[in-house]
């Protein structure tokens, strides 16, 4: 597999400067301090990421479930998304009617190159997907159309999507979601400028129909009479008017349309072109406000107007991937974002009032393979969008957020609150015993489409944490989190359901997730120990059996003992060294270490990896129990 992943330089890409906006660099010169009386979010941690690592070697958010809800497909679009298109991108979340709501846009193959649509998924637990729907549909560009400044005349053209806000609950708790169609005359055209058609709006009724599109704004660029959809005053629905309203009376839904809006749009408060609003409310009524690289303003009258011109937030890290903010159920606050010049990892940082951010936590740290090339495609996990304050509040009191890997599958992520990287207590996880629903509380688990990691009910009655993998491009993962325990016992119980293809790897870690001793169940159906650059055999396993394995390791002379059933106990030494242990992984396949700070950029390359649609046989790793104690 990771062979594959190295088959093809994998494309990290910077976002595209567009003429009309402000450059990079520009911004990177807006103010970088705020005058001392003003109020300004601000990271005041020591924790910083390592961008050589994915996972930036920071500690994770412990009980953080990452799920896979959407992988792309083009050869089994009944797999991912009926259509087979692989640019998906620009999730956005609302929890409406005992439901959580998904919208992201989606292209063929790449970055404003049509034809576009907007999809909606829906879930009663924020784990189980349904299959995506058009919301938005394809929209055709009359033959003949010309933009202002640009070359060439539409023919057999199509719209592009784009939008940064998906959903509007109105004050009579009605759902609507809204996209944006702007005109790309070519691949390198910007559909953001101004010159495109405009923003629609859709009604989610609770029986999971929609009703009329309607346009709520249009640019003025438009011709009117060339509209596929009416206008909102047309509609006979006095609530979805009312709606519409409201929505244009909101300052601070208006903020997010700015770039696709005109440029002297008189309801748009701050018309300077800073990208992707994300906001919310200090107990004071204030209103703190983030955008793209990190920059942040506050406002004291609900976004009408800001306190200061947005500067880059001080000690915060973030390139032009989007960021953000939201009020936690236990009163506190976060922020989600790539700490980094790149977009990996996704961490999550907390405040107690709202300014002071002070810790960084892992929330996703791996970089799948990008399986599919196309226009301005990045990789890692990026554009992390949650849920505003209008749009519901899950019961379970968790923060919920959606985000793409790669600008190609769509993910959401579940993080318990209160956020925290520290446990008080061994494990003692026998899944069988533990209450339904709540089996993998203290567990982050990496869930994928292709490679999954529940917990399942066996033929025996019995629940197990259950690893699965048919992914020929990814693994799955589960990860516990211990108390720093430098000489420790570790007893856990595996059954493979095969062992002549697959693998799973168990490794001890430190608090950054560098490990220090690795076993393996290995394809050859033998378990082993990595030894340096070499692995040592320990035992043979077979299918559908159960395997006890007792681990002891001592971190100050660096050696350990694993001992498997009835067998012999061997003593070992570490492969790498540490101070002690954190973290227990378990995981189907190899770790990645690309794309990494020096792959280069490719920002026109189209090509796919070999055999993107591969399916392998599938791998199943049962683990019944992990009992960890200090020594």
């Amino acid at each position: 597999m990771e062979s594959v992943a190295k088959n093809k330089i994998l494309m990290i890409t910077f976002q595209k400067i567009k003429t009309n906006l402000l450059t990079t660099a520009t911004i990177l010169l807006i103010g970088t301090a705020v005058n001392a009386q003003n109020d300004t979010v601000r990271y005041v941690g020591k924790t910083l990421s390592n961008v050589d690592y994915h996972h930036g070697q920071l500690s994770p958010a412990v009980g953080v479930h990452a799920t896979q809800i959407m992988r792309a497909s083009r050869e089994h679009p009944e797999k991912a998304d009926g259509f087979g298109w692989t640019y998906n991108h620009q999730p956005t979340m609302a929890y409406w009617n005992d439901t959580f709501y998904l919208q992201y846009l989606s292209d063929p193959a790449g970055e404003h190159i049509p034809p576009s649509q907007t999809l909606i998924m829906t879930s009663k637990d924020g784990v189980s997907w349904k299959m995506p729907k058009v919301i938005f549909p394809i929209y055709h560009i009359p033959d003949g159309w010309k933009k202002e400044g640009v070359e060439g005349v539409a023919k057999n053209l199509d719209a592009i999507m784009h939008q940064r806000m998906g959903f509007y609950t109105s004050k009579d708790k009605r759902l609507f979601a809204l996209a944006y169609y702007g005109i790309a005359m070519d691949e390198k055209d910007d559909p953001n400028d101004g010159k495109g058609i405009g923003r629609v709006i859709r009604e989610i009724k609770k029986d999971g129909s929609f009703g009329e599109i309607y346009f709520i704004r249009y640019n003025k660029s438009w011709d009117k009479s060339k509209s596929a959809f009416p206008f909102y005053t047309q509609a006979k629905d006095k609530g979805l008017k009312k709606a519409c309203e409201e929505i244009l009376s909101d300052p601070l839904v208006l903020q997010q349309w700015v770039e696709e809006a005109d440029r002297d749009d008189e309801l748009i408060p701050l018309k300077k072109p800073y990208k992707a609003l994300s906001s919310y409310h200090l107990p004071n009524g204030d209103v703190v406000g983030l955008w793209k690289h990190a920059l942040t303003s506050i406002s004291k009258d609900g976004g009408k107007t800001w306190e200061y011109t947005p500067v880059r937030a001080p000690g915060f890290v973030n390139s032009n991937a989007k960021i953000w903010g939201q009020k936690t159920s236990d009163n506190r606050y976060a922020t989600l974002y790539n700490p980094s010049e790149y977009r990996w990892p996704l961490a999550i940082s907390t405040s107690d009032d709202g300014l002071n951010y002070k810790d960084l936590l892992l929330v996703h740290g791996e970089v799948s393979p990008m399986r599919y090339g196309g226009n301005y495609k990045s990789a890692g996990p990026q554009y992390v969008r949650g849920i505003t304050e209008k749009n519901g509040t899950p019961p379970d009191g968790k923060i919920w957020v959606g985000y793409s890997m790669n600008k190609e599958d769509i993910w959401v992520a579940s993080i318990p609150v209160p956020v925290t990287s520290v446990v008080t207590e061994q494990a003692n996880d026998v899944f069988n015993t533990l209450p339904d629903g709540e089996e993998l509380k203290m567990w982050n688990t990496y869930d994928l489409s292709w490679a999954s990691t529940k917990i399942e009910k066996k033929a025996d009655g019995k629940k197990w944490l259950t690893l699965r993998d048919q992914d020929y491009f990814d693994y799955s993962r589960a990860e516990r989190v211990i108390p720093f325990t430098s000489k420790m016992e570790a007893i856990f119980t595996v059954k493979p359901e095969q062992n002549n293809h697959g693998l799973l790897q168990i490794e001890f870690q430190n608090k950054q997730g560098l490990p220090s001793v690795r076993l393996v169940f290995d394809s050859d159906g033998q378990l082993k120990v990595k030894t340096g650059a070499r692995f040592n055999t320990i035992a043979k396993y077979e299918a559908n059996k159960t395997y006890k394995v007792v681990v002891k390791l001592d971190a100050k002379n660096r050696q350990y003992t694993i001992k498997v059933n009835d067998g012999k106990e061997s003593t070992k030494i570490f492969y790498a060294p540490t101070d002690g242990f954190e973290r227990i992984m378990f995981r189907t396949g190899e770790q990645r270490h690309n794309p990494n700070p020096d792959t280069a950029p490719d920002t026109d390359d189209y090509d796919d990896l070999p055999q993107t649609g591969k399916l392998i046989p599938e791998a199943v790793f049962n683990i019944e129990s992990l009992i960890t104690r200090k020594l």
